[in-house]
């Protein structure tokens, strides 16, 4: 691989505040293309499920409406190449269904590539571990220019659970606010709380739970604090994903919550 897989927009060299955008793209690399076992219509369609959807677009706006403008650190690539939120070992707990750092099933449970040691450490050497090696730099830069750094990990989901998920019959609130016992100090959630006020209900780890941290800093520094806003899709996307009215104020919303770190 020659180019990066990810996009850095700087921000203001004070701003503690990265915003990082992991599964926005629907990018495949023709490279990789012919692993997953779809036809051109069913990948669309498994594209439409997996994607994060204009979450980049919602993080790019709510920066540059915020007073001190964020980082922001996006990947370019679809989480079906690498996902790379997940731990590549034995740790992650989506391996159980196929869906670690290497996707073999579908977000129904059907087979998306076949199982191969080969192609996955080739996935993960030209992908993964650049990616996260980008990202851990970054935030060591902004650790050091400012002593602090605050990730805010930006997802979005769907109103119905997917057949192949691990948390059916949990809630599905307007915001899901993921956390880390270690990285996400009180004050995270309740700005969020605040700055959300309006767009409906709000859980905590439900029915997505944690939020990503570089494995450099991950249990290692409280000065690398992060939280997930994990954005139901339907308070700013129509079924056909496109924008619909609530779209400002999800952007209006992450903007407040920007300006509060």
């Amino acid at each position: 691989m020659t180019d990066p897989n990810y996009l850095i927009i700087p921000g203001d060299t004070q701003s503690r505040v990265l915003l990082h955008v992991p599964h926005s793209s629907r990018e495949i690399p023709a490279l990789v293309r012919p692993q997953l076992l779809l036809d051109d219509t069913e990948l669309n369609q498994e594209l439409d499920e997996m994607t994060d959807s204009a979450t980049d677009y919602l993080a790019m706006q709510s920066a540059k409406n915020a007073t001190l403008k964020p980082w922001l650190f996006v990947n370019l690539l679809s989480r079906l190449v690498i996902d790379p939120e997940r731990f590549p070992d034995e740790r992650e707990s989506m391996n159980e269904v196929g869906m670690g750092a290497v996707y073999t099933k579908t977000s129904a449970g059907k087979v998306l590539r076949l199982p191969s040691p080969t192609e996955e450490e080739v996935l993960l050497k030209s992908y993964f571990h650049p990616y996260a090696a980008a990202l851990s730099h970054l935030v060591g830069e902004r650790l050091h220019a400012n002593g602090a750094v605050t990730i805010v990990d930006v997802h979005s989901y769907r109103p119905i659970a997917h057949l192949n998920g691990i948390n059916h019959n949990q809630q599905r609130p307007a915001l899901c606010i993921g956390t880390d016992q270690f990285h996400t100090p009180e004050m995270l959630i309740t700005g969020l709380k605040q700055a959300f006020q309006g767009i409906g209900s709000i859980v905590e780890n439900e029915p997505y739970a944690g939020t990503y941290v570089p494995l450099d800093y991950y249990e290692k520094d409280c000065a690398v604090s992060s939280v997930m806003t994990e954005i139901r899709a339907d308070t700013f996307l129509n079924p056909d994903l496109t924008f619909n009215a609530g779209c400002e104020k999800v952007i209006s919303a992450l903007s407040r919550f920007i300006n509060q770190i």
